[in-house]
């Protein structure tokens, strides 16, 4: 599991990053949100990242903000 920080509007989040290769998925967690989501390798680009920011914009977060975190996320497990 990775652990990474994301400061939006002066605030610091943590964000949890699990991969499990043998299901060949990742599962996503913000706690100071209460957000959550899990997606596959095979979901990438454009879709998975409007899935993850609609799905941000549910939470107390802005949808700048919103937006900013999912292409973050996006980033990070793409590293991964």
């Amino acid at each position: 599991m990775k652990i990474r920080k994301s400061y939006a509007n002066g605030e610091e989040t943590k964000v949890f990053i699990y991969e499990n290769k043998k299901e060949e998925a990742f599962v996503v967690a913000v706690p100071s949100i209460e957000w959550s989501n899990s997606f596959t390798y095979e979901e990438t680009g454009e879709q998975l990242l409007k899935r993850l920011t609609i799905s941000l914009n549910g939470t107390a977060l802005e949808e700048q903000a919103a937006a900013e975190l999912a292409q973050r996320i996006y980033q990070w497990t793409c590293e991964m």
